[in-house]
């Protein structure tokens, strides 16, 4: 096959705009070079991941009627994040918002992909194990943001986001489960107040992100029910293979677990995760090293940036959410360009 081309180049011979001269002076008078999509733009090949999306395409995308070529459907459900649209707003957003449709990839005529399509993408890519190509992405956006001078920290935070399941809880869904969020006091009729625990169903979201740079480095998602710690060593792992400075490690109680203080000793790394309560109340003289581990002026301040994960994940949910808070922060952090910055100039 080949010397064939693929599906999505035929679709884009036929859609070009009937007047490209329109286009190029409109795009350069109406949508300046310093906002935040056009800055977004250059700071990601999306050539590459064209090449790396083509085979969940029945033939690799070289049979068949025309198709939308896989960066494009990308890019789009990365506006859907960026914007917190659903799939079939995203279809009139990119339809009506000319910048939009531009950094997509649209001619200004074009018209963009249906919701369905842009549904069925997403779960194509889950279904067919594509989700690498994400875990990718987010290193990508990592080593070009410190190529482009981006400073990231020694300290280093890990926590977990709650994901509800698209789904009845009656029907199946292999990877969704019940899952503890919290505790909550309640006030009963009787005047009485009573503890509550909240469950939900769907999945956990457990990320690694740099105190500095608040950049998220690394991320997994399990079922609702898995255990926060579990994920801690090979988040840790994650953030070592791309060789961050990184010298503490903080999280809440839900990762104090023995074997993740031991793993942060063993490669050389200070722990801040917070400790239960009986660690520090034990009789023996086991609770000395606890005592004398959160004196330390290393997990003092790791605890003091925790908080920087749990601002910065109330809205995360999985992969795309995550590379969308990361490309925001570092055309912010490259360029000065934010994005909700006006059509002109930074901000």
């Amino acid at each position: 096959m080949k010397g064939n081309k693929h599906r999505w180049e035929a679709r884009e011979t036929s859609r070009q705009t009937s007047n490209p001269y329109l286009e190029t002076t409109f795009t350069s008078r109406s949508y300046p070079k310093t906002t935040f999509l056009r800055k977004l733009n250059v700071l990601v090949d999306w050539t590459y991941y064209t090449k790396k999306l083509t085979k969940p395409y029945k033939g690799e995308g070289l049979s068949g009627r025309p198709a939308y070529n896989p960066a494009l459907l990308l890019r789009s459900l990365l506006i859907s994040c960026l914007y917190d649209l659903s799939e079939r707003q995203t279809e009139v957003y990119l339809n009506e918002n000319l910048p939009a449709k531009w950094f997509v990839g649209l001619a200004i005529d074009q018209k963009a992909p249906d919701h369905s399509t842009l549904s069925v993408y997403r779960e194509r890519l889950r279904k067919r194990g594509k989700l690498k190509v994400f875990e990718e992405m987010l290193a990508e956006i990592i080593e070009t943001a410190r190529k482009r001078g981006v400073r990231f920290g020694a300290i280093q935070i890990i926590d977990s986001v709650h994901s509800e399941a698209n789904v009845n809880t009656d029907k199946d869904d292999p990877d969704a489960k019940w899952g503890y969020k919290h505790n909550k006091r309640v006030q009963v009729p009787e005047g009485k107040e009573e503890v509550r625990t909240n469950y939900f169903y769907g999945y956990k979201t457990h990320v690694s992100m740099n105190a500095e740079s608040n950049l998220i480095t690394g991320l997994e998602v399990s079922s609702g029910n898995a255990w926060d710690g579990k994920h801690f060593t090979s988040l840790v792992d994650m953030d070592m293979k791309q060789g961050l400075p990184v010298e503490t490690y903080a999280a809440d109680r839900g990762y104090d677990d023995g074997n993740n203080h031991y793993y942060l000793a063993y490669k050389g790394l200070h722990s801040a995760i917070m400790l239960k309560d009986n660690r520090l109340k034990k009789k023996n003289s086991k609770k000395q090293v606890w005592q004398e581990m959160v004196r330390r002026e290393d997990y003092q301040q790791g605890r003091r940036e925790r908080y920087k994960i749990e601002r910065k994940f109330g809205e995360a949910k999985a992969y795309l959410t995550a590379i969308a808070l990361n490309l925001k922060r570092m055309v912010k952090l490259i360029s000065g360009v934010g994005f909700n910055c006006p059509s002109y100039g930074a901000c």
